[in-house]
């Protein structure tokens, strides 16, 4: 088989769908009733499979895919998914491993948020389909050409926040489409997280890099400082966290775990969860860009995500829909409790408020619950969907597109960003999304687009 005789495997799944008609042998032909055939493996690589990425890669395989290469620049925290998947080549760079492994058709992310954009832009311009966890990026400007590669690549897309188009996500949408508790004005977010630590400054001196682990390829784009892999003893947070879980993951300074609380490699609790929390409503109320972000929280540190807080983001009218004012709470936080509610009822662990001029709803539930019973809810409309895996890679076999792709996930990535820029200033910012620029405090515009360090650049 050579490429003048045959289309290569990533060019054949990026077909058209015209294309791959004829392509194609169906399932009952080649694989029989019940079987696979072989056209309709998807190849697949994996770059960053110590973390959530073991358990997503194992999705993926759920969903038919060849998993031939995958990449970790941590040889220990990896071994678990090179046991499992022994036949994949091992790599530690994404760059050898996007050279020498051209025939892939697919590229799963599951890096830390810093290095989202580098090795998504890098897959996208190879041809490759891509699936990243969320945010998409780790700041607004890589989103942007993130989102714009992709629509040149017009490859399947996918991140990994929580589906709107599992049946509570649908009728979430349809119900307030329904008007079951009139328009809706605000909608309060909370989440338990952070669950690392955050609201520190960095700890002093240096460990011994492990020879495992290439901390410069970590590092990336990241600015240059030394590998800390334990607290000091003195450190406030060795004093919170007192004792660390059954893996020690809390007791990392940056890797594995605790990135997420370092604005160089992270993007705190609401750039963790917010993605998967405000993707529904995102749908529901149609959200587009905002026009003002202001926040509240614990003490904000330089260089971490503080230990609580609280964002209000400001939407203009849309759709038909009145002005919106969206809240969001972590660290325990949580908005107050609705007076709806029956006694010895309280709020949810983590969940979603929206508050209408007719009513309220609970995540899918009007309160109180004896107004949910008598509501007689609206036909089904949208098209409940298999999220996120399944929806993938029925957009990379040519069906439709994955509802939290990238031109989607742009957009809902930005509404976190910008709510982590509000941390950083403790200022209001106003916001012209068109034209990506904060428009009442010049030197806030530094956070939209952050520097590389270290030679990398998003251009090469």
């Amino acid at each position: 088989m050579t490429c003048k005789t045959q289309l290569s495997r990533r060019r054949f799944m990026a077909g058209t769908a015209a294309a791959m008609t004829f392509s194609i042998v169906p399932r009952g032909v080649l694989g029989g009733a019940g079987r696979t055939s072989p056209s309709e493996k998807i190849v697949l690589a994996g770059v960053g499979v110590g973390g959530v990425g073991h358990g997503q890669l194992q999705s993926c395989d759920k969903q038919n895919a060849q998993i031939v290469a995958l990449c970790d620049v941590d040889d220990e925290y990896a071994d678990k998914s090179f046991r499992m998947w022994p036949q994949a080549r091992r790599y530690r760079d994404y760059r050898e491993m996007l050279e020498t492994e051209r025939d892939v058709d697919a590229v799963y992310i599951g890096t830390p948020d810093h290095t989202h954009a580098l090795i998504t832009i890098a897959s996208l311009r190879r041809g490759k389909h891509v699936c990243c966890v969320k945010p998409l990026t780790r700041t607004i400007d890589e989103c942007r050409h993130v989102v714009e590669e992709a629509q040149k690549a017009k490859v399947a897309t996918q991140v990994t926040a929580s589906a709107n188009s599992t049946e509570g996500g649908c009728k979430t949408c349809e119900m307030i489409w329904d008007g079951a508790i009139g328009d809706v004005h605000e909608v309060h977010i909370w989440s338990n997280r952070p669950l690392w630590p955050q609201g520190m400054a960095r700890p002093r001196g240096a460990d011994k890099i492990p020879a495992t682990f290439d901390w410069n390829l970590w590092l990336g784009p990241a600015e240059m400082r030394p590998f800390k892999d334990d607290w000091p003893a003195d450190h406030l947070v060795m004093k919170q966290i007192n004792v660390p879980n059954k893996n020690g993951w809390l007791r990392a300074v940056y890797h594995p775990w605790n990135f997420r609380g370092w604005w160089d490699f992270g993007t705190g609790a609401l750039g963790d969860m917010g993605c998967h929390h405000f993707n529904i409503p995102k749908r529901a109320l149609k959200l587009g860009h905002p026009v003002s972000i202001s926040a509240t929280s614990t003490r904000v540190m330089p260089e971490s995500a503080p230990l609580a807080s609280i964002i209000t983001w400001e939407f203009p009218s849309r759709e038909g829909m009145p002005p919106l004012k969206a809240v969001w709470y972590d660290g325990g936080l949580k908005p107050p409790r609705p007076s709806e509610l029956e006694t010895g009822r309280d709020l949810p662990e983590e969940g979603v408020l929206y508050v209408g001029d007719k009513g309220k709803m609970l995540d899918t539930r009007i309160i109180p619950e004896s107004k949910m019973k008598a509501y007689n809810p609206p036909p089904k409309t949208l098209q409940r969907r298999s999220g996120t895996w399944g929806e993938w890679f029925e957009a990379m076999r040519g069906g439709q597109p994955a509802t939290c792709r990238f031109d989607w996930a742009g957009p809902l990535s930005e509404i976190v960003l910008l709510g982590n820029i509000a941390i950083r200033t403790g200022k209001r910012i106003d916001w012209d999304g068109r034209n990506m620029q904060i428009t009442n405090d010049r030197d806030a515009n530094k956070y939209i687009k952050e520097p590389y360090h270290n030679g990398w650049s998003l251009d090469v």
